[in-house]
């Protein structure tokens, strides 16, 4: 009897000890997630982290200050997460927390013994870093060089489904620097503006290059963009456009002056054939008795 009750305590024991290792338990020991990081640019926001999920899942749980808790990228088998449109209030501040569990389990009733950790803060507004600014035409004329600057897009939508740019965000925090300089010249100068639109006096019949940066007023870390490819303006020498005005009117001078001679010489040609056709006449002419 007493060997059948010790038999009986060890099977009872061992059920217990499997029921705490089994799979589905709140008390399994999974790794939690490290080196966190939040992957910016123009709004576009990709949260990461190690490490790789193995025999474990990955859940995201993303809140502000001024919204609740939301899941995403239920149960990944992922070190990554794309959070963009969980963060459209750009201004707010946002925490993620990562999860992991065990995958294909019921987690209703488990969620707050789910190991997870907290991500760093992060704010769109203040951290996601600027594209490169696209130059959509520049052209030179005489003294002047007039340079439009294409605002990068964002992945959010106005309600036509249209995409908002960096300034439909940032408005008048938003400016733009162009840097300018003559052709094969070390010299560099730079303007802004508030607008998309640059037009700066310049040396006539010189060729400039330039280009564009964005800056973010209201920042102190992570003010400026991705600089624009430089481009370059091509001085056309026989176009018009390219002569000094002092050259035109000389130009316009000398044509009237030619034009001018023709005519008198035209008047002393036809002169000279009347004269020579007088004369002709005369000679011809019979003699009076």
């Amino acid at each position: 009897m007493a060997t059948s009750a010790a038999s009986v305590s060890q099977a009872v024991l061992l059920c217990a000890l499997l029921f705490q290792l089994r799979p589905n338990s709140g008390n399994t020991i999974l790794p939690t997630a490290v080196n966190i990081t939040w992957s910016s640019i123009n709004f576009k926001t990709i949260l990461e982290w190690e490490p790789k999920p193995a025999n474990f899942v990955y859940t995201v749980e993303i809140a502000g200050a001024l919204s609740d808790w939301k899941k995403t990228c239920v149960q990944s088998a992922k070190a990554e997460c794309d959070v963009t449109y969980q963060l459209k209030n750009t201004k707010d501040i946002y925490t993620a927390h990562i999860l992991s569990e065990v995958p294909l389990r019921d987690n209703i009733d488990f969620d707050d013994e789910l190991p997870y950790a907290v991500s760093p803060t992060f704010i769109p507004y203040a951290q996601t870093l600027i594209g490169r600014p696209a130059i959509k035409h520049f052209e030179q004329k005489r003294d002047s060089l007039k340079v439009v600057v294409e605002d990068p897009l964002t992945p959010y939508r106005f309600r036509n489904s249209s995409f908002k740019s960096i300034r439909d965000i940032f408005t008048d925090d938003l400016e733009y620097t162009l840097y300018y300089w003559k052709d094969k010249s070390t010299g560099r100068k730079e303007i802004k503006t508030r607008s998309n639109e640059f037009k700066v006096s310049i040396d006539k019949g010189k060729s400039y290059c330039f280009y564009v940066q964005a800056t973010i007023l209201s920042r102190t870390e992570n003010r400026k963009s991705e600089k624009s490819f430089d481009r370059c303006t091509k001085i056309d020498p026989d176009s018009v456009d390219d002569f000094e005005p002092e050259g035109i009117l000389v130009i316009g001078a000398a044509a009237v002056g030619i034009f001018i001679l023709f005519i008198i010489a035209c008047v002393i040609a036809c002169k000279c054939k009347k004269l020579k056709a007088a004369a002709k006449e005369k000679e011809n002419a019979p003699l009076n008795a």
